[in-house]
């Protein structure tokens, strides 16, 4: 039987694959698991529910709500927040536990659940697989004053927008700014904490019915951002996903500045004020040649992970590192977040625009983009990628050439029947000719035992 937990949670498209039912029988086995502690220590667990706009997450939080008063959890329901803040106030008022409802930058009909444990830190595979064992488990049946309670939590938002307005360095006086919330969660609060630091602000895509969360706005489609940028002069402007987690920017001249390009001007900005831990940034291995060559350049360090946050985000608490991400602009600043935070990264960019002087695209300019080239090869023998004889020969042939103006990397997919070729050069011809030949490689050589 397939894991229900993915990478990121339980996700599916709602009233088929997560029902009401299924989000019941989930809040009532995590109150089983993350409620352990308090029930030992005799006392009621408590947990904060947080959601997207999208409009199945309205029955499902009221499922998962539910399913943990009926287990005897008190409820602090924030409503529609973004993911971030759901972590931080988990950490924020000692809660045993925190849930998430969203389905980040998937559009309207997708949702999904996911898990905080205390301090707001994601789930390790040990608990979501416990999780998962408890729910064919009998629930916690508590009778009258045992039983939870489920409140309003009235000040969800400022609790939230203080703390972005206390982790900035400086105010954003002076610069113009647009804000693209993707018609999702940071709709309300990330124009109002840009405008609370002083920026001049023009929000698009912050009109949210349920069912437009990340059609046509947002982080997936930046065209929209671009254009508001150049229509208003802006100086800059920033585009967050459905559940705000992660950003993207386009500086004064609509050219966009990605999730790699954001974490070096970031480590560039924590490395001259010291204040970035043991001198090193942590990304995947998907991040592109460009920011490994300007951290060399700069003589920062850099950890690679696995593609995925949470293996980020598992490096950084490890090391006890200050800054790490990934390419799609999910960025985690370990002294201020549990996760990533993307109304608080492009605030932290935009401070780092004021109070340099110079523009995005000089501060961006830092790091130069290689081109990257990536084809899904399917149907083939993906175990035998790091084994098979011709693979690596093309793949060392590719490498020699390509020197240090170059990368390939060969990467199984963890749910998929394929193999992901990508090739970064110098130049797009190069990087796509090699991945192709590459490809044509793995097609036939893994193809072999089938």
């Amino acid at each position: 039987m397939a894991r229900l937990f993915g990478t990121d949670g339980v996700r599916g498209v709602a009233n088929r694959d997560l029902t009401v039912t299924l989000a019941l029988k989930l809040s009532q086995a995590a109150a089983l698991v993350l409620g352990e502690t308090a029930r030992n220590e005799g006392r009621r667990p408590v947990a904060v529910i947080g959601r997207d706009p999208r409009i199945s997450g309205e029955y499902l939080s009221a499922a998962v709500a539910a399913g943990l008063a009926a287990s005897g959890v008190d409820v602090f329901d924030a409503g529609v927040i973004p993911t971030p803040a759901t972590a931080f106030l988990t950490a924020d008022i000692s809660a045993d536990f925190g849930v998430m409802i969203s389905a980040s930058h998937n559009p309207a009909p997708d949702n999904g659940i996911k898990f905080f444990a205390q301090g707001g830190h994601k789930l390790p595979d040990e608990l979501e697989d416990r999780i998962e064992s408890a729910m064919e488990e009998e629930p916690l049946s508590p009778l009258g004053a045992a039983v939870g309670t489920v409140k309003r939590f009235a000040d969800a938002e400022d609790r939230y927008l203080v703390h972005l307005l206390g982790s900035i360095p400086n105010q954003l006086d002076g610069l113009k700014i647009v804000i693209d919330c993707a018609h999702g969660a940071a709709s309300a609060i990330s124009p109002q904490a840009f405008a609370d630091s002083g920026a001049q602000v023009i929000v698009i895509g912050n009109d949210p019915d349920g069912l437009n969360i990340n059609a046509g706005y947002g982080s997936t489609h930046l065209s929209a951002l671009q254009s508001a940028v150049l229509e208003h002069e802006a100086d800059l402007g920033f585009a967050h996903d459905g559940d705000a987690d992660r950003c993207l920017a386009v500086d004064h001249t609509g050219a966009i500045v990605d999730g790699d390009q954001l974490m070096v001007i970031l480590a560039l900005a924590l490395k001259a004020k010291g204040e970035l831990a043991r001198n090193t940034l942590v990304a995947t291995v998907m991040s592109n040649l460009g920011l490994r060559l300007a951290m060399q350049e700069a003589g920062i360090e850099l950890i690679e992970t696995k593609v995925g946050d949470r293996y980020v985000l598992e490096q950084i608490r490890e090391g006890g590192y200050t800054l790490g991400g990934e390419q799609s602009g999910h960025i985690i600043f370990s002294h201020y977040a549990t996760t990533g935070d993307g109304i608080l990264t492009a605030l932290m960019t935009a401070a780092e625009v004021k109070r340099s002087g110079k523009s995005l695209q000089e501060l961006a300019a830092a790091m130069t983009t290689y081109p990257q080239v990536l084809i899904n090869v399917k149907n083939v023998d993906k175990d035998r990628v790091d084994s098979d004889p011709d693979l690596q020969a093309i793949v060392a042939e590719a490498a020699a050439e390509l020197g240090s103006t170059g990368r390939v990397l060969l990467r199984p997919s963890g749910t998929e029947n394929l193999v992901r070729v990508m090739v970064e050069a110098s130049d797009e011809g190069t990087a796509h000719s090699w991945a192709d030949r590459i490809a044509r490689v793995v097609e036939t050589s893994l193809a072999k035992s089938f």
